[in-house]
């Protein structure tokens, strides 16, 4: 971690993050457990990122440990979670950062064909329904916490420009969700977002150099790290604490 990263003393405090192995997710988990806290740490059961996040994550005071599954299986997600808070012993804060483009180049919303049944399927299932279901889940332990849950959404949601049609919906839809959700969970658990910009990391889809594109559009000029939106989400789970329905833009100045 860099020296200027937001700290936070987080001791005694239990997360969940989903797809946090790589990228963000693995950003949130990194300030998460230096600060303290016990994560428990999810990416898919075929993943190999997954042990060599936990090793990379073992020199922070707090602790972590893997939780394998997809939140795109309904059937799974139930057990997840109840795995976690059974280990964790409750659950303070929800991090839904899963998410997949599901194709490696952006396809242009003037490619119908593209956006088959399957395609939309996976989309809906692994970025919009798993934020729900997990939140589902998860919602007996945070009100007994009096816990938040932050998502991660995307800038794409509102002006278009995602790595798919179905991708850009399915961030819009989560803004959404993110509003109703913390209605429907109020006073108990506060429920936000994150939209990201572009970001320096693994992500399946590439959008050709974007350093040179972030230099040109961005105001600071710069991709967005991993800790970037970490230290944002980690704001918003656990502090901010009148702060609830609410998606933050986290993109550099891009759309401003």
């Amino acid at each position: 971690m860099t020296a200027d990263l937001m700290q936070f003393n987080l001791e005694g405090k239990r997360a969940l993050v989903t797809g946090g192995a790589s990228g963000i997710g693995f950003g949130v988990c990194d300030l998460l457990v230096s600060s303290g806290a016990t994560v428990a740490v999810n990416d898919l059961e075929t993943s190999h990122h997954l042990s060599t996040a936990l090793d990379a994550l073992s020199v922070h005071p707090g602790k972590s440990f893997g939780v394998a599954g997809s939140v795109a299986d309904a059937a799974s997600v139930k057990t997840l979670v109840e795995t976690t808070a059974e280990e964790l012993g409750g659950l303070d804060y929800l991090i839904n950062n899963a998410a997949t483009p599901n194709t490696p180049a952006p396809i242009p919303p003037s490619d119908l064909d593209a956006m088959t049944e399957s395609f939309w399927d996976t989309i809906i299932q692994t970025n919009l329904m798993s934020v729900f279901r997990m939140t589902h889940a998860a919602a007996p332990y945070l009100k007994a916490s009096k816990g938040s849950v932050v998502s991660t959404a995307s800038i794409s949601a509102f002006g278009g420009g995602g790595s798919s049609l179905a991708y850009t919906t399915c961030k819009a839809g989560l803004l959404g969700l993110t509003r109703e959700l913390a209605r429907g969970l109020a006073p108990d658990v506060r429920v936000n977002s994150v939209a990201p910009g572009m970001v320096d990391s693994n992500w399946q889809c590439r959008f050709g150099d974007q350093n040179t594109s972030a230099r040109d559009t961005v105001p600071l000029q710069r991709v967005g790290s991993p800790q970037d939106y970490a230290e944002a989400i980690v704001f918003l789970a656990a502090s901010a604490n009148y702060i609830t329905g609410e998606t933050l833009t986290v993109d550099g100045g891009w759309r401003a």
